[in-house]
């Protein structure tokens, strides 16, 4: 049986693919939070979702209320809640 270092790669695959297709359907929407694993709350729009570049880590940006865009890599985020 394999351990948990061996089927890292397909932990970190499976939770880029839950966590995009929770945010596909919330792209543009306002309202949106996300909670990331170390307990930072990040509300607001999503204005962008970054997931087919080579060399890097998908990630999402939330545009806050006050006009601040914050990156969220895919792998640290443990929560996405909708408000709308």
């Amino acid at each position: 049986m394999p351990n948990r270092g061996e089927l890292k790669g397909e932990l970190d695959t499976l939770e880029i693919t839950k966590a995009l297709a929770a945010l596909r359907p919330l792209y543009g929407k306002d309202n949106v939070e996300i909670v990331t694993l170390d307990g930072q709350q990040v509300r607001g729009t999503v204005r962008s979702m970054k997931t087919t570049q080579a060399l890097t880590t998908p990630s999402v940006k939330i545009e806050c209320a006050n006009g601040e865009i914050v990156k969220i890599p895919f792998p640290s985020i443990a929560e996405i809640k909708d408000y709308n």
